[in-house]
């Protein structure tokens, strides 16, 4: 399913030039959230951490640090059986950068049978992957400035069926705090020693043209 103009997702390649893209703002210090404020205690009275996975993504669908593209409505069930991949074509003004991406199933607008699903955005799966590994995890790289590359890694296996009258939606985003460490977006040789100065926000560029179409594969099954 190809990034597309107007935030769409389509499953027809784009045909815009190489300039055809979707850019953001990442800033370590004001880091996505994995879960909606106010964030409770892990093990606290009430606590709903063990859910977590499933909470309605629509508490990061203003920030300007998320990018969303979704379907239409769909018009029959796609159902998915197997390994779901993001490949990015993407771009940063820094020289490191994480790339996070969630599938989500986007449920109908009006629910009147359940009231508490109208327009809820359920993950069904995601994967965060740290540009400096991009070449080898034995030896991590900068990330060249400005220039695009392409990152593809596996959002793991899923067996789903998207219903019609749903959508099928895919967030980017570059940081999801605390679930993942705070990326410095200047390389270092060890984030963990990193020093507040290295800690940098970074124009993050998603290029969805023809010759390099941003994409996440689904394993469709056909019927």
């Amino acid at each position: 399913m190809y990034f597309s103009r107007d935030r769409t997702l389509s499953w027809t390649k784009p045909v815009e030039v190489s300039a055809a893209a979707d850019s953001y703002v990442s800033d370590p210090s004001h880091p996505v959230p994995y879960r909606r404020r106010p964030i409770q205690q892990t093990y606290g009275a009430g606590s709903i951490w063990s859910t977590w996975l499933t909470e309605d993504q629509r508490f990061v669908d203003d920030r300007p640090d998320v990018l969303s593209w979704k379907t239409p409505v769909l018009d029959a069930d796609v159902t998915i059986a197997g390994d779901v991949v993001a490949h990015l074509f993407a771009s940063t003004t820094g020289s490191d950068a994480d790339w996070i991406v969630k599938l989500i199933d986007v449920y109908p607008d009006q629910m009147p049978a359940n009231l508490a699903m109208a327009g809820y955005e359920f993950m069904v799966s995601n994967e965060v992957f740290r540009g400096r590994y991009r070449q080898s995890f034995e030896r991590p790289q900068p990330i060249a400035p400005n220039v695009v590359q392409e990152y593809a890694f596996s959002l793991h296996t899923q067996n789903y069926a998207f219903l019609k009258g749903h959508r099928i939606m895919v967030q980017v985003q570059s940081t999801w705090f605390p679930l993942i460490d705070r990326n410095p977006q200047t390389f270092v040789k060890n984030i963990f020693i990193a020093k507040t100065s290295d800690f940098q926000a970074a124009t993050h560029r998603i290029v969805r043209s023809s010759t390099q179409a941003s994409n996440v594969t689904l394993p469709v099954i056909v019927r």
